[in-house]
């Protein structure tokens, strides 16, 4: 079986992260990054599925340089091989334009062996908009089953099971297919000194959209279809009102809470 994970370099969310003023993206400049917490557990679930069977896993991602501090990550859990598509006219590209380099490159990837299962996160921890998996579905034209929080392979098809507030479902498709895992599916291990030293002899690849066969003009800030048209910083946080109780307390409690609409 053959493995392609979709993986994100994203800003430490606990970081300050500003505006770049002039094409207004992310400014990453001294901003550290790392592999989006919600890509650990596709990594997790394709590497389990590779030790409950004959499967290669390759780790994709599309990103600046540092991105391949996300491919390394991925590699030292166990993933065998990983491809960065680097490119500077992928600069500020939104969903769209980053499903269609991905889709791209899973098809290069499938070139000398048919890819069966792509595995996503349910989201990215910096956008949080989860369409991707959708996109690249519709580009490969693949069947897509999404927010799996239970993961099996078998026969030429997966099964997944989905848990929604109300109810669980459980959901089939025939591979090849697009999968996304929640943060339920699994516990993404931690890489073991064994799997870093290993990382450091897997293969890495880096493509450029010439590579792929992607015109630099469909991708980019000025194909987005989406665009911040302006930022602002968050306002300071405004002193809280102090209630002191001389016997009135919980009565004065209570009408701020009613003024506020809380209650």
């Amino acid at each position: 079986m053959n493995i392609v994970v979709c993986v994100k370099y994203v800003p430490d969310a606990t970081a300050e992260r500003g505006f770049d003023p002039g094409d207004r993206t992310v400014d990453r400049s001294g901003v550290p990054g790392l592999l989006s917490e919600l890509d650990e557990y596709a990594v997790e679930a394709a590497l389990k599925l590779a030790e409950a069977g004959d499967a290669e896993v390759t780790v994709l991602t599309v990103g600046p340089a540092d991105a391949a501090d996300a491919l390394k990550k991925s590699l030292q859990m166990g993933a065998g091989k990983a491809v960065h598509v680097l490119d500077d006219a992928i600069h500020g590209s939104d969903s769209v334009g980053t499903s269609l380099v991905l889709a791209e490159a899973i098809r290069k990837l499938g070139t000398d062996q048919p890819v069966d299962l792509v595995l996503c996160g349910m989201a990215s921890t910096d956008g949080s908009m989860s369409v991707v998996p959708a996109m690249l579905a519709e580009r490969l034209d693949l069947p897509q089953v999404t927010f799996a929080s239970e993961l099996e392979v078998g026969d030429g098809t997966v099964r997944i099971r989905r848990d929604g507030e109300a109810a669980t479902e459980t959901v089939e498709a025939a591979l090849p297919a697009v999968v996304s895992v929640t943060d339920q599916a699994n516990e993404p291990r931690y890489p073991s000194f064994k799997g870093i030293m290993a990382a450091k002899k897997k293969p890495v690849q880096t493509w450029s959209l010439a590579d792929l066969g992607v015109d630099a003009g469909s991708v980019g800030l000025a194909a987005a279809w989406t665009a911040v048209d302006s930022f602002e910083a968050r306002p300071p946080r405004q002193k809280g009102t102090v209630v002191t109780d001389e016997g009135d307390g919980g009565q004065r409690l209570v009408a701020f809470l009613a003024e506020q609409r809380f209650v």
